[in-house]
C-alpha cells in the first residue's frame, strides 16, 4: 500500500510538470518505478497505460485554455502512434539503454537553444506556422524514444517546436500533451502485445493515474497564465538538467564530475530566470506597442 501511495504521489508531481512544461512525465515516472524494481519494459507499460487516462484529462484541460494548436497536434499525433506502437514491440524484447546518450545529447544541445532563445532581449524570430514535411518523422521518433524510454515525447516534441519557432511555448506544451494520448493507447497496445495481460501490475497504472489526473487541471492553468519568457526558460533548463543526469549516469561519471556539471547546470538555469524576469518589462512594452499599432 505505501509502494502504490508513493507511485501516486510520483505521478501527481510529474504530471503537474508535465503538463506546465510539455515534459518530464514518463522520465520521472519511469526513475521512480525502476527504483522500486520494476523492469525498464514493465516500468514503460506502466506509465503508457497511465499516460492515456493522464493524457485524456491533460489535453482535455490544455484545450479548454486555448493551448492546442490542431494543425501540428495532428501531424504529429498519427505518426508518433506508429512510432510508439513500434517502440513498445521492441522493448518487449531489446532493452534500448545504449542508445541514452545519444538522444541525451541531442536533446541537451535543444535545451540549449531554448534557453538561449528565451534569455535575448528579443526572443528570436516569428512563431511561423509548422509545416507537416517535419512533423511527422518528429512524431514518429517521439514516439518511438517515448516507448523505449519510458519518456521522450515532451521533450523531443516540445523541444523541436519551441527552438524552431513553431508554435509559441504555451501551444507547443498544449498540442504535445493532446497529441501524447493518441501515443499512449499506440504504446500500450503494443505492450499489450510485447507482454501480455498477465504480466502488467495494474495496481501501479492505477496509482500514476489517480495522481496523474489530479494534477492535469493544475498544470494547464499554470501554463494559460505563466509568463511566454519565464515559461521558455523553465523549459529550457529542466531540459538541459534531465538530460546532463541522463549523460552522467550513463557513462557513470565520478561524484565530483557529477557535482561539477550539476552546480555549473543549476547556476546557468539560475542565471537565465533571472534574466527573464529582468526583460519582463521589455516584453510587455513591446506587446503594449503592438495593440497599439493592431488598434
Amino acid at each position: 500500500m505505501g509502494t502504490l501511495l508513493f507511485v501516486s504521489a510520483a505521478g501527481f508531481l510529474a504530471q503537474l510538470i508535465d503538463g506546465a512544461m510539455g515534459m518530464a512525465f514518463g522520465v520521472i515516472s519511469m526513475s521512480v518505478l525502476i527504483s522500486l524494481a520494476y523492469s525498464p519494459a514493465a516500468a514503460s507499460a506502466i506509465v503508457h497505460f497511465a499516460k492515456i487516462a493522464t493524457g485524456a484529462a491533460s489535453g482535455a484541460a490544455h484545450i479548454r485554455f486555448g493551448n492546442v494548436d490542431w494543425h501540428a497536434t495532428l501531424k504529429v499525433a498519427i505518426p508518433g502512434g506508429v512510432g510508439a506502437f513500434i517502440g513498445a514491440i521492441v522493448l518487449s524484447s531489446i532493452d534500448l539503454r545504449a542508445a541514452i546518450p545519444w538522444t541525451a545529447s541531442i536533446l541537451l544541445v535543444m535545451g540549449f537553444v531554448v534557453l538561449f532563445r528565451f534569455t535575448r532581449q528579443r526572443i528570436l524570430g516569428k512563431t511561423r506556422r509548422a509545416r507537416a514535411r517535419w512533423l511527422a518523422p518528429l512524431g514518429l521518433v517521439g514516439g518511438f524514444v517515448d516507448s523505449t524510454g519510458g519518456g521522450g515525447w515532451g521533450p523531443i516534441v516540445t523541444t523541436t517546436l519551441t527552438a524552431s519557432n513553431a508554435l509559441e511555448p504555451r501551444k507547443a506544451i498544449g498540442s504535445t500533451n493532446a497529441a501524447e494520448f493518441v501515443v499512449a493507447i499506440a504504446s500500450s497496445l503494443g505492450f499489450l502485445i510485447g507482454l501480455g495481460v498477465n504480466q502488467m501490475p495494474w495496481a501501479a497504472v492505477l496509482a500514476l493515474v489517480i495522481g496523474g489526473t489530479l494534477a492535469a487541471p493544475f498544470a494547464a492553468w499554470l501554463v494559460k497564465n505563466a509568463p511566454q519568457r519565464i515559461l521558455g526558460t523553465f523549459v529550457g533548463g529542466l531540459i538541459i538538467m534531465l538530460n546532463t543526469r541522463q549523460l552522467l549516469v550513463a557513462f557513470s561519471a565520478p561524484g565530483i564530475i557529477q557535482i561539477v556539471a550539476y552546480a555549473a547546470v543549476g547556476l546557468l538555469w539560475g542565471y537565465g530566470i533571472y534574466q527573464a524576469f529582468k526583460l519582463l518589462p521589455v516584453d510587455h512594452a513591446a506587446n503594449q506597442a503592438t495593440k497599439k499599432s493592431d488598434s
